[in-house]
Formats: C-alpha cells, structure tokens, sequence
C-alpha cells in the first residue's frame, strides 16, 4: 500500500486502498444498494482482485454471515469475477487436521500480538474471562485462519477492519485497532486519511467521533 503525492504536495492515500477501505465500511452498514455502489467503486479504482476477495472473507468476522454473503454476491454481480476453485483436499475444518489447527494457532497469536502489541496479554486473560472459546476461536479461527491470510498486507486489513468499526459504531473495537493500525506499521497520518476517505459513506458523528478517538490514541503513543 504506497501513498500518492497530490499536485498541492500533500500526501495521499492510495485510491485503490481508499475505495477498499470504503467498501468494508459499506458492508459494515449499508443496505444492498450501498455495498453495490461500493463494488462500483472498487472495479473503477482497479483495486487489485485478490484484495477484494480477502476483505470480504474477513468481514465475516466484524460484519457476520448475511452482510458477508450480500456483499459477495454483489460483487460477483458486479466485477464479473468467478470464485475461485477450491483445492483438491484443502481442510474444511480445524479438527480435521491438527497440524493445521496448530498452524493456524501459532499465525494467530503471532498476528494478534502485533496487533495489540504491549495489550496482547491483557487481551487474551480479558476474552477467557468472558468465555474460554472465545479465545480460542478469535486467535485460531480470527486471526489465524482469516486475518494471516496472503493476498492482503496486515496493515491494510486494519485500516479495513477501523472502517467496519466506525461504520457499525463499535467504539470499544475501534479504539483497539485503530492502536492496531499503528502497531502494523501504519503511519498516523495515512491512519486518518483512512478515516478521511469515509466522509459520505458513514453518518457524520461516527466520524467525528472516530477522529476525535484518534486524537486520543496518538496523544498515548
């Protein structure tokens, strides 16, 4: 994901990233028509496929099945693009292979660890209180099996899953990863031109909040 450079001199971020990170806000809160749009927008900014396939496997877990679903559809609809075949032999399920299971495992807790950075132990003590599975599968099935994926860079998957936040007003998951934008390598300055590139996608508060939390973020780094 490389910026752009305006003919002002201000730095910008990539439109493919930009039209991206629209569409996960889309799926996040729109209807149908708003996830079409935003299909549209991603086959005129020539974002690369692979990028679009990834994000719409990943929203599954901040958006859920049915948001999920809609928005493939659209976008089979729309780009014109088959899904991909699946392999020969490729697992189904975690139990059906263990050294899958603790492959996945070991990339989950590598990839949440950056994402939390100096919060990752407070994290997982905080998500087995709530309930043991949950932990589990957020570091296997999450961040393992979905978030470690080739084909879309980590910082890229959290500006991605920031938008999500901000478009489903979920300010507590927010807060951990717009931390977790930065903590992927992300500069502070891309971080909100990422929330920039919502103005008319999300409601006005919600980005008003979104970039006043930034504020608050970046004066804790």
């Amino acid at each position: 994901m490389m910026p752009t450079v305006a003919s002002d001199g201000i730095v910008a971020l990539d439109p493919r990233a930009a039209a991206l990170i629209r569409l996960s806000a889309r799926i996040a809160r729109g209807g149908e028509e708003a996830m079409r749009q935003g299909c549209i927008e991603c086959v005129g900014a020539q974002v690369p496929v692979q990028w679009v396939e990834e994000l719409l496997l990943q929203s599954y877990l901040f958006c859920g099945f049915p948001r999920t679903l809609n928005a493939t559809r659209e976008w089979r609809r729309i780009s014109g693009v088959v899904a991909p075949v699946a392999s020969p032999g490729a697992t189904r399920d975690p139990a059906a292979s263990g050294a899958e299971y603790e492959r996945w495992r070991a990339q989950g807790e590598a990839t949440c660890a950056i994402v939390y950075g100096g919060f990752y132990a407070k994290l997982r003590h905080n998500i087995v209180a709530l309930h043991p599975e949950l932990d589990e599968w957020m570091i296997v099935e999450g961040y393992g099996k979905i978030l470690s994926r080739p084909g879309l860079a980590l910082p890229l998957r959290e500006l991605c899953i920031v938008a999500a936040c901000v478009a489903a007003s979920q300010e507590r998951q927010l807060h951990s990863h717009l931390h977790g934008s930065l903590n992927a390598g992300v500069p502070a300055a891309e971080v909100r031109q990422s929330l920039q590139a919502l103005n008319g996608v999300v409601a006005d508060d919600d980005l008003l909040r979104a970039g006043l939390l930034l504020d608050r973020v970046l004066g804790k780094s």
